[in-house]
């Protein structure tokens, strides 16, 4: 079967992935005209439309979305193999790292992680809202928390389970020990990329929930832990990003923690899941995550 038109389909993927033509325009450096005609071509190859107008929008037709899946696999499967071929053995791969489990757990063994991973450089990408290996085609892999869900395209492999539960300090914690229902007199610490996370441990933990005396917002779960060690409040959070502060005793966990199925997990794209390289990160995450358990 011949091939669409290579440039018609990375322009389509680009707009698919920013959502607009003008996104679309700014990354592939062309005014939106230029994107438009790209897309009249497309549709004209298949001989029917991409995307359907709702207000002002475009929106992709359930068949465009499978394609645009696709088309950002590939486009980035060969991205990735010309970069190989100009810079031979010596690799560079971007992981995308949820920003608090940057920090507290995977930077304080990166060198046991490059060692293992011999000439592999690694680029670490923090990520204050985590989102699918599919929505960034500028990564090579990314280790997702409980929020995974499997994807078009994407291996993903749990390398550590995890725990999750209230955490404040130990002078607001031992207040409200014993009864999740003293928690109706603090200050709840929301984090906008886990949005729904206090919602998730009243119905993982049952317990009955709490409306709380008042609700405070954070951008991502790091500045809500720095609030919780400040004494502002009480925050949900991942055993493995708060183990250190547990054992200084800087915050502790009145109603323990309790497991979550999904733990921990790194997604790579289907054609990376068996090379050398993502078998040897894939082998070190798993053998870290044991050991820590």
């Amino acid at each position: 079967m011949r091939l669409p038109p290579l440039k018609a389909v990375r322009a389509f993927e680009a707009v698919c992935r920013h959502g607009s033509i003008l996104g679309a325009a700014k990354e592939l450096g062309v005014v939106r005209g230029a994107v438009r005609q790209q897309l009249a071509i497309l549709e004209s190859y298949f001989g029917e439309k991409l995307f359907e107008r709702e207000g002002r929008k475009l929106a992709a037709t359930p068949k465009a979305v499978r394609f645009a899946e696709v088309s950002n696999t590939a486009l980035t499967m060969l991205e990735r193999a010309a970069a190989e071929f100009a810079g031979g053995e010596h690799r560079r791969i971007r992981l995308g790292v949820p920003s608090a489990f940057a920090i507290w757990w995977l930077m304080p063994r990166l060198a046991t992680m490059q060692s293992a991973l011999g000439v592999v450089d690694v680029d670490i990408v923090p990520m204050s809202v985590v989102e699918p290996l599919s929505l960034h085609p500028e990564l090579d892999t990314v280790i997702m928390g409980g929020e995974y869900r499997p994807a078009t395209g994407v291996t993903a492999v749990k390398f550590m389970e995890d725990e999750f539960g209230p955490v404040a300090t130990p002078d607001i914690a031992q207040r409200i020990a014993g009864d999740p229902a003293l928690m109706v007199e603090m200050t709840a610490l929301v984090s906008r990329s886990a949005p729904t996370l206090w919602q998730e441990w009243f119905a993982e933990s049952a317990t009955e929930p709490v409306v709380f005396r008042r609700k405070q917002e954070f951008e991502d779960l790091l500045l809500a832990l720095g609030a919780a060690r400040s004494g502002v409040g009480v925050v949900l959070a991942p055993r493995a990003a708060i183990e250190d502060d547990l054992q200084r005793n800087v915050l502790a966990a009145p109603y323990g923690f309790v497991r979550r199925p999904a733990g921990y997990s790194l997604s790579c794209r289907n054609a990376d899941a068996k090379t050398p390289v993502f078998t040897a990160l894939r082998d070190w995450l798993v053998q870290s995550g044991i050991s820590t358990q």
